[in-house]
């Protein structure tokens, strides 16, 4: 098990999905429930688990008319370390968060280098 920070944006979040839900006093019990037991538009029903969560991601993905094909739960890590390397996180730190043995894996999540206008065909001056 590791223990990761949460952002300061998901906290809020979080803390506003309790008050409105009415279990944030809870402590035992999972944190995210379907309303009065009923199940989600997903075909959900009890806690929230990682495959539960990908289902969710693939009927509201669908729904909006995202194409699947080719993409995956690692994707959505993928656009998470991307997304931090973007934005000045240092890959070392990046490999640590999601939990790499090696900065080599973490480097197969970067995708910013298949981008054309990071090629170094831009970075020649004539």
């Amino acid at each position: 098990m590791r223990y990761l920070p949460a952002h300061p944006v998901a906290v809020a979040a979080v803390e506003a999905y309790l008050t409105a839900a009415g279990h944030g006093e809870e402590k035992t019990g999972p944190l995210f429930r379907p309303v009065r037991n009923r199940r989600s538009e997903a075909g959900l029903k009890g806690a929230l688990t990682a495959d539960a969560m990908w289902r969710l991601v693939r009927v509201y993905a669908t729904r909006v008319g995202i194409d699947l094909d080719g993409f995956g739960p690692h994707s959505l890590r993928a656009t998470a370390a991307t997304n931090a390397l973007e934005h000045g996180a240092d890959i070392a730190a990046v490999s640590e968060w999601l939990g790499h043995a090696s900065i080599t894996t973490t480097r197969l999540y970067d995708k910013r280098v298949v981008r054309v206008e990071n090629s170094p065909t831009y970075r020649v001056s004539y």
